[in-house]
């Protein structure tokens, strides 16, 4: 990857698991917390750079963080990690971004070929031959791990990783410049942290403190950010059983922070 001098935000729009936090029926401490940070939308975040927004991942909860975040901004592009619900179930709201001066367009999308057969098959309207008026529709660019490509003239180098062995499914990070991307990581290959090695911040998932069969617990994570090292880590896609931001963050490393929904990270 080349260096780049220009500035960049990233501006975390959701930083919980699957099921969000509070989680629906549930008691503990940090459902019924009443710091902000401790609320947490599915994981996305918006990438702003050279005058272009790029969106990583568009869970069901895509609407809700345009409207808080970004109400009235552009997006150029979705980076896609994976396929699963709540990285993907809000891109039929994509709709309104199917626009660009107002004239109709395909909405640039960059994914594997795994995740684009997943998006067709889940939404077959956006991609029939005699689509329904309104519909909203894609511009589907295949990516390959570990091959460069340029979304909305951005450099961006795709770094796999597993997010569990025993459906073999890969997820894709996304490193551009001095800033990294991955969630819902359980393993990563020594390759992949090669790649990532120069990074001065990275953001990566930690769901909880005790093992899980699909995603990095905080030790594990904090694991993979010693051997990458970055100037700053930042932990994102977290469950209610990490436990209460202020009662975790002062057990962190120095350079390594939680993410909360809202939060911005300059280079």
């Amino acid at each position: 990857m080349s260096d780049t001098t220009t500035e960049m935000k990233l501006t975390i729009l959701g930083s919980g698991t699957s099921t969000g936090v509070p989680q629906l029926r549930c008691d503990c401490p940090v459902c019924r917390s009443s710091d902000p940070r401790d609320s947490r939308l599915r994981c996305s975040a918006l990438l702003q750079t050279e005058g272009r927004d790029l969106l990583i991942d568009c869970g069901p909860d895509f609407r809700q963080q345009m409207l808080r975040y970004h109400r009235d901004g552009n997006l150029d592009a979705l980076l896609l990690t994976h396929q699963h619900y709540d990285h993907v179930g809000g891109i039929d709201d994509l709709r309104p971004y199917c626009y660009y001066h107002r004239e109709p367009r395909d909405f640039p999308v960059y994914c594997t070929r795994e995740v684009a057969r997943a998006l067709r098959r889940s939404m077959p309207y956006s991609f029939a031959a005699k689509k329904y008026p309104g519909v909203p529709t894609y511009d589907i660019h295949d990516i390959i791990p570990y091959r460069p490509f340029l979304a909305a003239g951005i450099e961006v180098l795709p770094v796999p990783a597993i997010h569990s062995v025993d459906y073999n499914l890969q997820v894709i990070g996304f490193r551009v410049g001095e800033l990294a991307y991955l969630t819902d990581v359980k393993t990563i290959a020594p390759e992949a942290v090669d790649a990532l090695r120069g990074v001065k911040v990275l953001v990566i998932n930690a769901l909880r403190i005790t093992e899980h069969r699909s995603h990095m617990s905080l030790a594990q994570a904090l694991d993979v950010i010693e051997r990458i090292n970055p100037e700053r880590a930042c932990l994102t896609h977290i469950s209610h059983s990490l436990g209460l931001h202020n009662d975790v963050s002062p057990t962190l490393p120095e350079g390594v922070f939680l993410a909360y929904d809202g939060l911005e990270i300059t280079l």
